[in-house]
């Protein structure tokens, strides 16, 4: 359309809502478009019935793996190992029919689960993948056809144990990761073509599981990642070292950091615990409290209103107060540890044990549950070392659930 030619004023208005719906609806990377998993979608139930929500579709072959779905404009994107090679899967998110994939590079294996495991992200046109082994695609959104790709080993990074499992971050003009290692721990490629940017030379920490994020603070554009040595932010313009707060990190260091109104917020499993810092001018940082009220493993904490939830190993199901790190409630024999998400006041928990699912509300009263039910079919392939560990993912009114080579979509959406 010509930019002098005008649409009438109820055909513009139309327009625009339906943006705004699609906008709402799409999920285009890991815990959602700011990376908070925190959900802005309304008009979800309350409540479900004693079976559950309404199964719309179960797709039966989205291969071996624990990479989580990523949905733009009725198409869902995820990962999975199948015939020996890990692809990138498109799907029709309204029916779960596949419409294309694209192969990312040789098989992770781990005696834990073979496959990858991150979640692909989606910026306009194309979509980013990172395999377990280290491979990382830029695919075209239409079609799957691979534009460009690299390995982290060009970058100096070396496979974690358990292999790579951060989901990319695109951010303006570029494609954000960490590979890890002596060259930098972050690296930044030009998201067109693929060519490095910069690396974070100051910053040379291996890589771990924890997949970073963007904040905007005291004006500088920056990426915070956490690793097990340091919670670190570096300057998105060149990579530069702007601070660093030290993490004695165990065995591996998981869960995604949180950034609100100037403080960073960081927890990984293996008895450590949870760390909350603040950032001052000139790139000062000064620590708010470290304890052990949440330890989360890799199920993932949410921050609502004041309060972060998810599950602490060894405690069970915990909310705690943001801003001084104190316990608010727990509860331990209601649901079994797993991973978690929100949307519309409440909040979604996946025991990765057996499969249940539960809605509770998101509140600082403590566990009051509106509802459960449990996956079934569960996958005959998943290593007997496994669990339920893909993330669950609300948006456009549906429950999006994995277990391997199963993935299941539920209607939550009001009647």
């Amino acid at each position: 359309m010509k930019s002098h030619q005008l649409l009438p004023v109820g055909l513009l208005g139309l327009l625009l809502n339906l943006v705004a719906v699609g906008t709402q609806a799409d999920w285009p990377q890991w815990r959602g478009p700011d990376r908070t998993d925190v959900s802005r979608e309304t008009g979800l139930r309350k409540s479900w019935p004693k079976a559950g929500p309404n199964l719309a579709w179960l797709y039966k072959d989205a291969g071996l793996g624990y990479s989580g779905p990523a949905i733009v404009a009725g198409k869902l994107f995820t990962m999975g190992l199948r015939q020996g090679a890990e692809f990138l899967l498109a799907l029709d998110a309204r029916q779960g029919a596949e419409l294309w994939s694209a192969k990312i590079g040789g098989a992770l294996k781990n005696n834990w689960g073979d496959g990858p495991r991150g979640t692909p992200t989606v910026d306009a046109d194309r979509v980013y993948a990172l395999g377990g082994q280290g491979s990382l695609i830029c695919a075209r959104l239409a079609d799957g056809k691979i534009l460009w790709e690299h390995s982290m080993k060009e970058f100096g990074g070396r496979t974690p144990g358990w292999g790579y499992t951060e989901s990319v971050l695109v951010d303006s003009n570029k494609v954000v990761c960490t590979p890890g290692g002596a060259k930098g721990t972050i690296v930044a490629l030009d998201k067109m073509t693929g060519q490095l940017v910069w690396q974070s030379k100051d910053l040379t920490d291996g890589a771990q599981y924890a997949s970073l994020i963007p904040a905007n603070d005291h004006g500088t554009r920056q990426y915070i990642q956490l690793t097990m040595e340091h919670v670190a932010g570096v300057s998105a313009a060149d990579g530069k070292l702007l601070w660093t707060s030290d993490w004695p990190g165990r065995t591996a260091v998981i869960p995604t950091p949180i950034f609100h109104e100037g403080q960073v917020y960081v927890t990984a499993g293996y008895g450590v615990g949870s760390k909350l810092v603040k950032l001052g001018p000139n790139d000062q940082v000064s620590e708010v409290y470290f304890n052990k009220v949440m330890k989360n493993h890799h199920g993932g904490v949410i921050l609502v209103d004041g309060y972060v939830y998810g599950h602490s190993d060894g405690v069970g199901w915990v909310c705690q107060n943001f801003q001084t790190g104190e316990e608010v409630w727990a509860e331990r024999s209601a649901l079994g540890k797993g991973a978690i998400a929100y949307a519309d006041g409440m909040l979604y928990c996946l025991a990765e044990s057996n499969g249940t699912v539960a809605l509770i509300e998101a509140s600082p009263k403590g566990w009051m549950e509106h509802g459960r039910f449990k996956l079934d079919p569960q996958s005959s392939l998943r290593s007997p070392q496994g669990r339920i560990w893909t993330h669950p993912v609300i948006t456009g009114g549906r429950l999006y659930l994995r277990d391997q080579e199963l993935l299941f979509c539920y209607d939550v959406k009001a009647p």
